[in-house]
């Protein structure tokens, strides 16, 4: 054994300690100072990041769709109006005066101009003033709300002005996709497919991001998931009616030009380009589609976008193919063929140039030793199988079930209240509209107004339809248009037609509207998709980036600290930072934490038994079905009654009614959806302590084979490839 040389430092005077930095230590004890400095700064670059990556994700997220789509407002949006008469200018005047921010006017010269400026999609819609009256021209098919948009706006002013108003629906939506979602699910399931795959190929088998491996790759999956999302929307589903290969074509050019363009930013980004592609698809994208809300009804920056972005240009190529027999198609084709050419022309100069300063690189190796948390697959066939039924499962559940609950919204058996002077008067109403409007309402009668406003206010019944009398000679229908807008808007329809059928005039008594900065009822949703995303993501992203944070005394209180922390930062971009939510800081901020910290477990559970393939179920569960099971989008009481029945078990529904309690009825039932909260938290954490007791959980990953070993990287490129 070999000796070691050390120099001695005697202590000062004085008694002092000696300066350790002073001490000249051998090459061994050096080294190995060295190796722990660098273990203690990767451990802690991998907590941090294993905090900053949801952090980025869930924020960048809520703030970008809270920030748009909070309270959306006509912003310069094209509308023809036709007529040459005192009258037209008055109206025209009139409507730029109210708000000269929101309408872009364009005078044409006849009907017929006006009427296929709105088919071909150039305006959002027209009004055509000749004698005494006006006709508004809207096309549902090129979205359905910013039809609404289009009328809501116009409609005041006419009636203003003293004309007759009158619409007419120039390209109506098919009866098989009455609410025009369709071309949207397809879109947004077409862009996930695109973006996906190569992100979880670079950190689990980075060989196949080989441009010769890549292309073909990319092909043949933009094939499959082409046929899959036809074969589900048309012969399951029935939504689209026919257009065959124009859907398989959009869909396969599609998922091939964003699968191009996230090869290429895996080489200048490696795995940040999954973050990347979330801000450009999905952050910027989903706004500036023009396919849930109208592009004109976004910050103007968006229409810019609409025109440049994958998002949109897939959403309005669809759009064109289903609802427009193929018109306008090619503008957003060419968007996704110069965007998929020109990605694979840069990743080839890429390449080539990595080639010429680096002959002898061996590309990036693998970080994530398999995607199902076991040992790293010796059979490829195993390990591309997993990397294949990540992204097909995520992209199947996207259109099979946010799609099948949504596409043909229509009450079913909706509970509505029919106040008649007695009972008997209120049953003899509810048996006459039951035999003609069967299975659409559940209707009860009663004989007080008051104890009807009670059940609308707390929500036991959707609506209450007051019968007129005596002293009350016009019908009063009860809404409450915060406890679900969608809901408002059909009874409000649908009993606006009884009324007129009883031959008497309806008022509205609506107890809870929305507040100015919540307009289409949308925040409970965007708070609650928060809270649920940031629970799930700092288990699957610590689990990879920071497995020494897996066991259960170091993980509760690292979840507990991030529910904390996470639930105040949501309710700052909530508040001050988007006005989306005014004040409710200490009841959203605590409710926030807890469904956080429930999610996290209950994710926390899945992970331990599948790993990184939890994604599938755990979003699948919480978000996918969570979403339309919550009410937050469109009523449970319009959708296939299963979802009914999961909005009182699952916690995105308890998120939401527990978000849309506290900003309009006071919090009159947090407690009953905490609930529903602590019984997940706290079932998950038993269910841990179990599984962690008969198999103590792993605080290192799983070796990867030498030849693929992973070159030393910054810690939070290894988190973020997690």
């Amino acid at each position: 054994m070999s000796k070691k040389s050390h120099t001695h430092i005697e202590n000062p005077p004085g008694g002092d300690s000696p300066d350790l930095d002073a001490v000249e230590l051998s090459p061994e004890d050096a080294a190995e100072a060295a190796a722990a400095k660098r273990a203690k700064a990767e451990t802690i670059g991998r907590y941090v990041a294993m905090f900053m990556m949801p952090l980025i994700m869930v924020g960048m997220m809520v703030t970008g769709y809270l920030g748009t789509m909070h309270a959306p407002s006509p912003n310069n949006m094209p509308i023809a109006v036709v007529g040459s008469s005192a009258q037209a200018d008055q109206f025209v005047g009139a409507l730029v005066a109210s708000n000269p921010d929101a309408v872009n006017v364009r005078n044409v010269d006849s009907a017929a101009s006006a009427r296929q400026l709105v088919i071909d999609r150039d305006v959002s819609g027209a009004v055509y003033i000749a004698d005494g009256s006006a006709t508004v021209f809207t096309a549902s098919a090129a979205g359905s709300s910013q039809a609404s948009v289009v009328k809501a706006m116009l409609a005041p002013h006419v009636l203003a002005e003293g004309l007759t108003l009158q619409t007419e629906d120039l390209v109506p939506l098919p009866a098989t996709d009455a609410a025009g979602l369709g071309a949207m699910f397809l879109a947004t399931a077409l862009v996930m497919a695109g973006y996906l795959p190569f992100s979880m190929v670079l950190s689990n088998s980075p060989e196949l991001l080989r441009f010769r491996r890549a292309i073909p790759l990319l092909a043949g999956w933009a094939a499959l998931v082409a046929a899959l999302v036809w074969t589900v929307t048309g012969p399951i589903l029935g939504v689209v009616q026919g257009h065959a290969m124009a859907v398989l074509g959009i869909a396969w050019l599609g998922v091939f030009a964003i699968g191009s363009v996230q090869l290429l930013l895996t080489r200048f980004l490696g795995p940040m380009a999954t973050i990347a592609a979330m801000l450009f698809l999905t952050v910027l994208g989903m706004p500036a589609s023009n396919m849930s809300m109208s592009v004109y009804t976004m910050p103007g920056f968006f229409t810019f976008l609409h025109s440049i972005l994958p998002t949109p240009a897939i959403g309005e190529a669809l759009r064109s193919a289903l609802y427009f027999d193929g018109a306008g198609v090619w503008p957003h084709l060419l968007v996704l063929i110069i965007g998929g050419v020109l990605a694979l022309m840069l990743t080839l100069a890429v390449d080539a140039r990595k080639r010429r300063s680096n002959p002898n690189a061996t590309g990036p190796k693998p970080s994530i030793p398999s995607l199902h948390g076991g040992p790293r697959p010796k059979s490829r066939f195993w390990r591309y199988g997993a990397l294949l039924l990540f992204p097909l499962g995520m992209v199947t559940m996207m259109i099979s079930v946010m799609l099948g609950a949504m596409s043909a919204p229509m009450p079913q058996n909706m509970p509505i209240a029919i106040v008649g002077t007695t009972v008997a008067q209120a049953q003899q109403a509810v048996d006459g509209l039951d035999e003609n409007m069967p299975g659409l309402f559940e209707l009860r009668a009663v004989d007080s107004t008051e104890e009807a406003h009670a059940q609308v206010q707390d929500r036991t019944v959707t609506a209450a339809f007051v019968l007129p009398s005596a002293e009350k000679p016009a019908a009063t229908l009860v809404t409450n248009q915060a406890g679900g807008s969608s809901a408002q808007q059909v009874v409000t329809a649908v009993f606006g037609q009884v009324a007129a059928g009883l031959k008497v005039d309806m008022v509205g008594d609506e107890i809870a509207p929305l507040h100015s900065n919540d307009t289409m009822g949308s925040v409970s949703m965007y708070i609650a998709m928060g809270w649920i995303l940031a629970g799930f993501m700092i288990i699957i992203v610590g689990a990879n980036a920071a497995p020494k944070s897996r066991p259960l005394p170091k993980l509760v209180p690292i979840v507990a600290a991030w529910s904390v922390f996470i639930s105040a930062v949501l309710w700052l971009i909530a508040g001050p930072i988007t006005g989306s939510v005014d004040g409710h800081f200490w009841q959203l901020w605590g409710v926030g934490a807890i469904a956080v910290f429930a999610v996290a477990m209950f994710s926390a559970v899945v992970e331990r038994l599948i790993g990184m393939l939890s994604i599938i179920p755990v979003i699948g569960l919480m978000m996918l079905v969570g979403v339309p099971a919550s009410g937050g989008g469109l009523s449970v009481y319009m959708e296939p009654e299963i979802f009914r029945v999961l909005h009182g078990i699952l916690p995105m529904p308890a998120a939401v009614e527990s978000v849309r309690s506290i900003l309009y009825f006071g919090a009159d039932t947090v407690g009953h959806h905490l609930l529903t909260l602590g019984f997940w938290g706290v079932g998950s954490l038993i269910v841990l302590m179990m599984i962690d007791k008969i198999k103590p959980p792993r605080t290192e990953l799983h070796p990867i084979d030498p030849d693929e070993a992973q070159p030393a990287v910054a810690p939070v490129r290894e988190a973020v490839s997690a």
